[in-house]
């Protein structure tokens, strides 16, 4: 899950084909990394979008501060974007 804006071209690409892929690396060795293909499905409620910005303002911005960042981004016009895995692929220690 991830947060966008709905007018931004990432929201707009997403309303038009929501065929996404995630790759997340680690790129200290021995290396490793997992992909992501799914659909992707779009969320505008603005109570889904204030509770999802304030877990993830406290996650990054720390606790003290995620009511602040939950309400300053729980606004009209951005997303909420939940993904549903199709594929996952993820190999550890790829130089082992």
């Amino acid at each position: 899950m991830f947060d966008t804006a709905a007018d931004s071209l990432k929201g707009k690409s997403l309303r038009r084909d929501p065929r996404v892929a995630l790759c997340v690396d680690d790129e200290h060795p021995p290396f490793s990394f997992v992909t992501i293909e799914g659909i992707a499905t779009v969320e505008e409620d603005l109570e889904e979008v204030t509770h999802w910005a304030t877990v993830i303002g406290g996650r990054y911005m720390g606790p003290e501060n995620a009511e602040q960042y939950g309400r300053r981004n729980g606004v009209p016009g951005e997303l909420v974007v939940r993904v549903r895995p199709t594929n996952i692929v993820a190999v550890a220690d790829v130089v082992d």
